[in-house]
């Protein structure tokens, strides 16, 4: 697993949650793929429409990962992305469906977020795929 270094994560330390606490905070769905690794279906998000400016943050603790200028259609029915923040994920290789894969999830809260995989537009050439309820969208001010 690669992570961020936590010391340039603000309020790491705050998010050591139990399993009750993220039960008691999250959504059924939410908690399935946060804490649980699911996915959900896909072209569910009403996130997939979303075009306004803003951040893409972690549903899970609030934790910024995505820029709306890096929101691009990828046709996949997920939210996708072709960079992230700095310092927003951590990564670890998933082998669930045999073919290993690159699972991220938020530095912060360890929430699972989705893959990331090579077919992605410039300048990137990534794809990070992303469960829709998974994050919380914030518009920038006008």
């Amino acid at each position: 697993m690669t992570d961020p270094d936590p010391a340039l994560i603000p309020d790491y330390d705050k998010w050591r949650l139990s399993e009750r606490e993220w039960k008691e905070r999250l959504s059924p769905e939410a908690y399935a793929v946060l804490r649980r690794e699911g996915t959900e279906r896909p072209w569910t998000s009403p996130l997939n429409e979303e075009k306004r400016k803003g951040v893409y943050a972690c549903a899970g603790c609030g934790y910024d990962l995505f820029s709306s200028e890096h929101k691009f259609d990828s046709g996949t029915g997920w939210p996708s992305f072709f960079d992230v923040l700095p310092n927003a994920i951590g990564t670890k290789s998933d082998f669930r469906l045999i073919v290993p894969r690159t699972e991220y999830h938020c530095a912060r809260c360890g929430g699972h977020q989705g893959h990331v995989f090579n077919d992605g537009p410039a300048p990137t050439g990534l794809r990070y795929c992303n469960n829709g309820v998974a994050l919380a969208f914030r518009p920038a001010e006008s």
